[in-house]
């Protein structure tokens, strides 16, 4: 199997479970260029890695990252944060 293989080509923004455990989840993204994955809050931590591509990822508190193949970010509990593809990418998130 291949990450690319779970989403669908047309849409700016998809998300498919990849993963279920007992304590946490790992969820493949795809956002095309331009893509923004509106803002939202995340209950638990979480860990944002980019695989491919190049993403933006901003919250609330003014933190603004690029994430290039192998950068990640830790996402805080509680903070709106977003993410807007700047080139196709594939990421994925883990909480």
């Amino acid at each position: 199997m291949n990450l690319s293989e779970l989403h669908d080509e047309g849409k700016a923004v998809s998300t498919k479970s990849l993963f279920k455990g007992t304590d946490g989840t790992a969820i493949s993204l795809k956002l095309l260029a331009g893509g923004l994955l509106k803002e939202h809050i995340t209950k638990a931590p979480a860990l944002l890695i980019c695989i491919e591509g190049a993403a933006l990822f901003e919250n609330e508190k003014g933190l603004k990252e690029n994430l290039t193949p192998g950068d990640y970010i830790h996402i805080e509990a509680n903070v709106k944060h977003w993410a807007k593809g700047v080139l196709p990418s594939e990421l994925m998130l883990l909480k």
